[in-house]
């Protein structure tokens, strides 16, 4: 992988990582126009560390609280919430897995996420907050959230989406999603270092590969959650349907059709 390739791939992480068009699928098809084949798990654990650097810098406000007063309930909403997406994350990893190895399912994937985000478009804001959003609330969510682990299935577009659904704000919605996706970003992360440990995943990656990845990624991240934050206020999520509909659909043809990177 060279320089170019991973400060590209970083801002593809960054960017994706928060606008609800899918992180993992778009990394998925930059590979393959790249044309990267050898294992890339330090990397990929590397860029994931960056876009956790971007969502400490934005809510930067929100963390300091949550360690200050440990006990607060929306110390418990993140719990209630994460601890579906880790049984849903465990339990199907390898089948997860496998459909990255594949590719075979990613356009269709990508619709799926396009229909998701139409739909959302439909949800007018809740009123819900931190008081009023319950731990059903929470857990519906990260259920969400460990569903979106299989490739082009975009992570905030499922985890802002159930939240409308269950009628939080806007704001909050938005808020409560990027916090969500701390632990789920910690936890990958500890599974990617443990795979790497047994089976090796980049080894060859160059140091200056792996910091510039993380500092694009970051930097992106940071305008991609500055501008979704913005998106939802305006009630502007659904336009992102029609990109993704248009990716998904160029992805199928060419998996089924032309063979270019499929």
């Amino acid at each position: 992988m060279s320089l170019i390739q991973a400060i590209i791939l970083g801002i593809v992480q960054g960017l994706t990582e928060f606008l609800p068009i899918s992180s993992s699928g778009h990394l998925v098809l930059m590979q393959k126009i790249f044309g990267i084949t050898e294992p890339t798990l330090i990397f990929d654990t590397s860029v994931h560390l960056g876009t956790l650097i971007a969502v400490f810098a934005v809510f930067k406000d929100d963390i300091i609280q949550i360690l200050k007063k440990p006990f607060q309930k929306l110390t418990w909403l993140l719990l209630a919430g994460t601890i579906p997406t880790a049984i849903v994350g465990i339990a199907f990893k390898d089948t997860f897995e496998q459909m990255f190895r594949s590719g075979s399912t990613l356009g269709f994937e990508f619709l799926a996420t396009g229909a998701i985000l139409l739909w959302s478009g439909t949800l007018k804001s809740g009123r819900k907050s931190v008081r009023e959003t319950s731990y059903f609330d929470a857990a519906f969510i990260g259920v969400m959230q460990g569903l979106a682990i299989m490739p082009a299935i975009s992570r905030s577009g499922l985890t802002i989406s159930g939240a409308l659904f269950r009628n939080l704000d806007r704001e909050f919605a938005a808020r409560f999603s990027f916090l969500l996706s701390v632990p789920a970003i910690l936890g990958a992360a500890v599974f990617q270092v443990k795979d790497i440990m047994e089976v090796g995943g980049g080894s060859g990656i160059g140091m200056n590969a792996l910091i510039a990845g993380s500092v694009a990624a970051a930097l992106a991240g940071y305008v991609s959650i500055k501008y979704m934050l913005r998106v939802l206020r305006e009630g502007k999520i659904k336009y992102f349907a029609y990109y993704v509909f248009a990716l998904g659909t160029l992805v199928i043809l060419d998996q089924y059709v032309t063979h270019i990177f499929f």
